[in-house]
């Protein structure tokens, strides 16, 4: 996983409204946690911090956090946004080491067709978008791939199923379900609907059968 430098200003003051001037400046202020060390307050240029959070690491790319002159690699442990436009209020790095595993979330994407489940109207329910994995800063995989392409109605992909890089594993249940393939709702209200239309037919017979049965038991009373 390539690595991005990024460069942190120390001494920012802290506050609603120096935040607010930092961010107006194009600056978002941030903590550091980790290493056993006391939480540093710095703030980070909003450009490079937005191209460092979009490569295809995500939230997981490595950061070479420079401050004063020393760098500490770091990952983004938290991201607060503003809830109506979005953009980044503050930002919590996490200081890690090359050597030692982290846990981190990596996204699950799904890929092929389920060729089986299209043919009979079913779909494949993706329940799990994320995987919580350990492994080392070097061996954190960008996404995990699942292929769909040999699913049959009924059948499931579970976390046990998940192909894992070297070097990485999951503390997560094996038994949790991933992905499902199973029938549509329409498909399952179309079938009843034709068998109904016959039984429906049968019960208006008798009813039909019961009403003259009645006018004529009329009849005979008259």
């Amino acid at each position: 996983m390539a690595e991005i430098t990024l460069k942190a200003d120390t001494g920012r003051t802290l506050g609603t409204r120096p935040s607010k001037r930092l961010r107006a400046e194009g600056k978002v202020p941030a903590v550091v946690y980790g290493q056993g060390s006391e939480p540093v307050s710095v703030s980070v240029d909003w450009k490079p911090l937005r191209e460092a959070l979009t490569t295809d690491a995500g939230l997981n790319a490595l950061i070479d956090l420079d401050i004063e002159g020393e760098t500490q690699l770091c990952i983004v442990k938290d991201l607060q946004r503003h809830a109506i436009r979005q953009t980044v209020l503050h930002i919590d790095f996490l200081a890690i080491s090359r050597d030692q595993e982290i846990t981190v979330d990596v996204p699950i994407i799904l890929t092929g067709e389920a060729e089986a489940v299209e043919r009979e109207d079913g779909m494949v329910d993706h329940l799990l978008f994320t995987l919580s994995v350990n492994a080392k800063p070097a061996d954190i995989p960008n996404e995990l791939t699942v292929d769909i392409s040999a699913l049959e109605i009924g059948d499931s992909i579970r976390v046990g199923d998940v192909a894992l890089p070297s070097g990485v594993t999951t503390d997560v249940d094996p038994e949790e379900a991933v992905a499902i393939a199973s029938i549509t709702r329409a498909a399952i209200e179309e079938e009843p609907a034709e068998g109904e239309e016959g039984e429906e037919g049968a019960e208006g017979g008798e009813g039909e059968s019961e009403g003259s049965g009645d006018g004529e038991s009329g009849g005979e009373e008259g």
